[in-house]
């Protein structure tokens, strides 16, 4: 997941689909530039992590 730090990609949770730039992986939560601003997803609902192409 740390390759993908600064690119596009999608985040896959068990709700939602988020679109935006991966800022930082932590050990609890993710944080992305979305369109709307600063987006933190908690670890515990990531499905997934893609790129974006």
């Amino acid at each position: 997941m740390q390759d993908l730090i600064g690119k596009k990609v999608e985040v896959i949770t068990t709700d939602i689909l988020y679109k935006g730039v991966l800022i930082e992986v932590g050990e609890q939560e993710v944080q992305l530039q979305t369109e709307t601003g600063w987006t933190v997803v908690p670890m515990e609902i990531i499905v997934d992590i893609k790129a974006l192409e």
